[in-house]
């Protein structure tokens, strides 16, 4: 183709106002082809150092989707945490502290990975309409970048990349090793054979465009089946949209300033030209275009979200609107369906829209919570370790997911599965059985290789980082320093064939 601990505080003093593309299947279910953040710094002019706070795939390194505002949350439309110190006067106005983290974004970063995973393997579909998460991947790591650009743009650029490339090296190096072991050589590849075949090899540095792969490369009769490659480097599309929408965020960001309904609405009109067939972008450039078209409109919402227009249009105009938005999608859809139904990864016009309204709906209702509430709360560590190990968990999880069948082939030579009965019922369940195993070995890829991202993010390694000291630590800090005032109460590949999501 995306990374959390925060102390729960005091809520705001009493009386603050609230501010107004046909794809190789290659293991059972497999669908069609397919898919960062420290603590906030005071604004400076360079990037800010590393901290314990967790990154995500969508915005590599950073925080999750918290005001940056000062006074001000856009999001959920209240005052962040604020402080009075001990002695001070009541009656004089509280400085507002810096803002948590927001877990709700958290939560929704995860629920995007998980998503993703369940779909590479099961080839449902339909999951695209139930949660379009590469929309909201764009939209929070739009929504992240916008606050970013307080600072100058040229060191936000690269804070960014620099976040996101040792990841991408890393897979970059496993995958072509394996590549050139099983006799792949893009000199003379059909589709990437002499010069420009070794200059595209260049992309596995920095993804300014598609990375190549071949077609088939080993034995059917190997340990992982000879398309394992478009599977594993399809995903890498999603790199390559992101890395384009951070070098074209300054730019987009001083347009939808000054124009900001044109320019959250110009994406949806360039999917209408490019994704319908009415203008046809040959090669990859024309993936580039249609991806940057489809989910442009996601990142400018992000922006959005930043900036507080969201939660100044009135709730009911939003949903209504959203609504309709979204019932045009999948009214396209139903006349444009693809090799795999409701799979809105082929049809990129239903996608841009149903995407759009799906965010603007989840950011109008977006909670802000500092903490998980409820029963969620049992899900913190794993939201946590999830949103720092983003990019691991997303460049990683196909080829994962391929590497279940190997290791579950060696049941059938288990003495009870001579049985016709227990190799039928192995037989109908086995991809259930990939997606129970796929997830230890994605806590084993965390463990062997996850660190890089904290190399990325100059913080130190962490092998398991799900928050859980970190959080003790900053919570028993929180209470020390609880105010006493009395105005306070105790988140294409090549040849047009990649992965989505």
């Amino acid at each position: 183709m995306t990374t959390h601990e925060y102390p729960a505080g005091a809520t705001p003093p009493l009386g603050t106002p609230k501010p107004a593309v046909p794809r190789p299947r290659t293991y059972p279910g497999a669908p069609a082809d397919d898919w960062l953040r420290p603590q906030p710094q005071p604004q400076t002019g360079t990037d800010p150092a590393p901290s314990s706070g967790t990154g995500s795939l969508s915005d590599p390194g950073q925080l999750s989707g918290t005001s940056p505002l000062p006074g001000t949350s856009p999001l959920s439309g209240t005052s962040p945490l604020s402080e009075t110190a001990e002695g001070a006067d009541p009656g004089r106005k509280p400085a507002p502290s810096r803002p948590g983290r927001d877990r709700y974004l958290d939560l929704l970063r995860s629920m995007a990975l998980v998503r993703v995973v369940v779909y590479h393997l099961m080839g449902w579909g339909w999951l695209t309409v139930v949660f379009p998460s590469m929309g909201v991947m764009f939209a929070l790591a739009g929504s992240l970048m916008a606050r970013s650009l307080s600072r100058p743009p040229l060191g936000v650029i690269r804070g960014r990349v620099r976040r996101l490339l040792p990841p991408f090296w890393a897979f970059g190096a496993v995958a072509l090793a394996m590549m050139f072991a099983g006799g792949w050589n893009p000199w003379h590849d059909p589709d990437h054979g002499g010069t420009w075949g070794l200059v595209d090899l260049l992309n596995y540095i920095v993804p300014v465009g598609a990375p190549p792969f071949p077609w088939s490369v080993g034995s059917k009769s190997g340990l992982l089946e000879d398309s394992w490659a478009v599977q594993s480097a399809g995903v890498l599309w999603y790199l390559r949209a992101y890395l384009w929408f951070v070098v074209a965020s300054p730019l987009m960001l001083w347009a939808f300033r000054r124009a900001p309904w044109v320019t959250v609405l110009a994406p949806l009109a360039l999917t209408a030209v490019v994704g319908t067939g009415l203008v046809t972008i040959p090669g990859e450039t024309g993936n580039a275009v249609t991806d940057f078209a489809v989910y442009g409109g996601c990142w400018i919402l992000g922006f959005a979200h930043h900036e507080g227009m969201l939660v100044k249009v009135p709730r009911y105009i939003a949903i209504s609107c959203s609504a309709l938005t979204m019932a045009f999608g999948l009214w396209w859809a139903s006349g444009h369906l693809g090799p795999d139904g409701w799979d809105l990864n082929d049809i990129p016009l239903a996608d841009a829209l149903w995407s759009f309204g799906f965010v603007v709906i989840l950011l109008q209702y977006s909670p802000s919570w500092q903490e998980l509430p409820g029963r969620l709360a049992r899900l913190d560590k794993l939201v946590t370790l999830s949103n720092n190990r983003a990019v691991t968990i997303y460049l990683w999880h196909n080829m994962l997911i391929m590497a279940t069948v190997p290791v579950l082939d060696q049941l059938y030579n288990l003495p009870f599965m001579e049985n016709d009965g227990a190799t039928a019922a192995l037989d109908a369940t086995y991809t259930l059985w990939m997606l129970v195993l796929v997830w230890p070995l994605i806590g084993l890829t965390i463990l062997a290789l996850g660190w890089i991202e904290d190399i990325a993010a100059k913080r130190s390694p962490r092998l398991w980082p799900n928050g859980a000291k970190g959080r003790k630590s900053k919570v028993r800090k929180s209470e020390i320093r609880k105010p006493k005032s009395p105005k306070t109460k105790g988140r294409s590949t090549s040849r047009g064939r990649r992965t989505k999501a």
